[in-house]
């Protein structure tokens, strides 16, 4: 037979200890990874919050540039038809041409004619008063 020293009571109160100290630790270092996933987390919503973000703004400028570019190419048009007109006004004809048709112009040894369009009875009527007198209808 083999004898084997006695426990001590100091030796069960130290295991008791060391089990505490270490259970302790254990729960510290849980609670720090907890805390740590937590954090990591929110910041991964924040992240994703601005991607998406980010992601919107580039939609809607390539929108913009789209709509500025089609923009820039009916000014271009119009400034070309612009530059066209006035190497076309440069000539005497052509003012002359102008005068006649949009100002109701005439040349020296010309006569001006004009010839108004006579109105559909449907405008008479509309241009018509109608009155009550003695609550009697009258036409002016």
């Amino acid at each position: 037979m083999e004898i084997r020293p006695k426990k001590q009571k100091s030796d069960t109160n130290l295991a008791a200890k060391v089990r505490k100290k270490s259970a302790k630790h254990r729960h510290h270092t849980q609670f720090y990874y907890s805390f740590l996933t937590i954090i990591l987390l929110i910041c991964l919503v924040q992240m994703s919050i601005s991607a998406l973000l980010n992601v919107t703004k580039v939609v809607a400028y390539h929108r913009k540039i789209s709509t500025l570019e089609s923009k820039q190419i009916a000014a271009e048009a119009k400034n070309a038809e612009l530059k066209k007109d006035i190497k076309n006004f440069s000539t005497t004809a052509t003012m002359e041409s102008i005068a006649r048709n949009n100002l109701k112009m005439a040349g020296k040894d010309e006569v001006l004619v004009i010839v108004n369009k006579q109105q559909s009875p449907q405008e008479n009527q509309k241009h018509k008063k109608i009155g009550f007198k003695n609550n009697e209808k009258f036409n002016d």
